[in-house]
């Protein structure tokens, strides 16, 4: 495959597409300058590792093998990667010689967030076809467990620029006729950009119903999230959805997770809940930031999601530069590689308690922090009547209960 030496960047404010910069490949790593024109819009993309400037900048080779955090985040990792790496094998290309301005070629304009990268690379596919989720399911089962899958287009398709371990798809539903279809960046008229996640090979059989419950519980918390629901499949397996907040009917929404606008390696971190308190409020610029993220920090202890790294926190950026923290997501029982916490509570990841969060919120004058903390931890304990309620198994309600229920 011939190797992409350069990349024109744009990024879609109020459904306009507004030329950014170019990213360029030379033989001592990539480079990228701003246009002069969008330096006068003095619309910060990257408030802290990539500010407006006329100069050529260079990242370090660490964390992100060259690139801005801000670019990074839009690279598809896990199953996003997997799928690419798939599709392009069968068409005779390996993904050694699949450089990282190619595969933010073939991001294209697909990507989460709001930026596009042209030239854009295309896998042939096509877009517009109805599907059935079990079949999806099963199809991305074949997938993980390396075996062939004769829909990897279409999959491919699907889910290309997603990130995370667990199969994904990309997908414009219908609330009224509950119809569901391959997503575009131009939509029919009643559809709305979701997205639906399958089971990867160790998940329980009521994955999707335990996520469920947690977006139930969240929201109770006082926790800002997207919409949720359960679909269904034809052999009524349940699986869930979240609608993209990414995406605002014709509108693309810049996205910025913690890890790239920190440029923090979300695999070996040493980032704490303070660190993300402290980033939110710099963008947001109210110390209700400081409360946003204490409660998160809270539900994410009690209800023992350990699986809190940095690129499951992200920052959403509108069309006049204004930041805010995007809603909660990736919230379920769950636990790290390492079994502990990916970010720390006050320092404290194998184990953190009361006093973790209260010492947290305490160091940033968080007034109302115990009220808080005993909010959340109350919402926790009522487990039962949330996993009851979204049709989770008596097996998982007792093995998360022996956990999360004190």
């Amino acid at each position: 495959m011939e190797q992409i030496k350069k990349l024109l960047v744009s990024i879609r404010l109020a459904n306009e597409e507004v030329s950014l910069g170019e990213l360029v490949s030379e033989s001592k790593g990539i480079y990228f300058k701003y246009f002069p024109s969008f330096i006068e819009r003095g619309i910060q993309i990257s408030p802290f590792k990539l500010k407006l400037g006329a100069e050529i900048r260079q990242a370090d080779a660490l964390p992100f093998d060259g690139l801005f955090g801000v670019f990074a985040d839009s690279m598809p990792d896990g199953w996003g990667r997997l799928l690419l790496d798939r599709a392009l094998a069968e068409k005779g290309i390996r993904n050694a010689n699949l450089s990282l301005l190619n595969r933010l070629a073939f991001v294209g304009s697909k990507g989460m967030g709001a930026l596009t990268y042209r030239p854009e690379m295309e896998i042939e596919h096509l877009l517009r076809f109805e599907f059935e989720l079990d079949a999806i399911a099963s199809s991305s089962k074949q997938v993980l467990e390396g075996l062939e899958s004769k829909v990897i287009d279409k999959l491919f398709a699907l889910g290309g620029s997603s990130g995370g371990a667990r199969p994904k798809i990309l997908v414009a539903f219908n609330n009224i006729t509950k119809e569901i279809i391959g997503s575009d960046q131009i939509l029919p008229i009643g559809f709305e950009h979701w997205l639906i996640k399958f089971p990867s090979s160790n998940d329980s059989i009521d994955i999707a119903n335990i996520e469920f419950s947690y977006y139930k519980m969240a929201l109770d918390a006082g926790i800002e999230m997207s919409e949720c629901r359960l679909f269904t499949g034809e052999s009524n397996k349940q699986y869930f959805g979240t609608k993209r907040f990414d995406r605002v009917g014709k509108s693309c929404i810049h996205m910025h997770s913690a890890a790239g606008i920190m440029h923090d390696n979300f695999r070996q971190s040493n980032l704490d809940y303070g660190n993300l308190m402290d980033c939110a409020f710099k963008l947001e610029n109210d110390v209700i930031a400081y409360e946003k993220i204490l409660r998160l920090a809270a539900f994410n202890v009690f209800a023992h999601n350990r699986d809190d790294h940095s690129k499951n926190f992200s920052f959403l950026m509108n069309s006049d530069g204004i930041w805010r923290a995007a809603p909660a997501y990736d919230l379920t029982f769950s636990s790290s590689s390492h079994g502990m916490h990916s970010t720390m509570i006050a320092g404290e990841s194998a184990n953190p308690t009361k006093k973790n969060l209260i010492d947290l919120g305490r160091y940033f004058k968080v007034n109302n922090s115990k009220k808080i903390i005993d909010q959340v931890y109350n919402v926790v304990q009522n487990w039962r009547f949330y996993a009851e309620k979204s049709g989770v198994g008596k097996q998982s309600i007792k093995r998360i209960e022996s956990v999360i229920v004190k």
